[in-house]
């Protein structure tokens, strides 16, 4: 397992990464889970997305039971 600097930039606190670890692009999402930081690129993120999408069935019927009778009431 590798080290990083932990390092405070104004109020914040960064990590310096090391150069197989560095990201593409400017930004980042970011997860807590108990005590780990999991830091994931944006575009895995949005890949991720439409990849679970793809394992649904195209045009899936939802099917509901809808009441057979509707209550009429009195117009306000």
């Amino acid at each position: 397992m590798n080290k990083a600097k932990v390092f405070k930039n104004g109020d914040s606190q960064a990590v310096r990464l090391p150069k197989e670890y560095r990201f593409q692009g400017k930004e980042v999402y970011i997860k807590k889970e108990g005590n780990n930081v999991i830091l994931s690129p944006l575009d895995d993120i949005v890949d991720s997305f439409w990849i679970s999408l793809q394992k649904f069935e195209p045009n899936t019927e939802i099917q509901r039971n809808q009441p057979s009778n509707i209550d009429d009431r009195s117009e306000i």
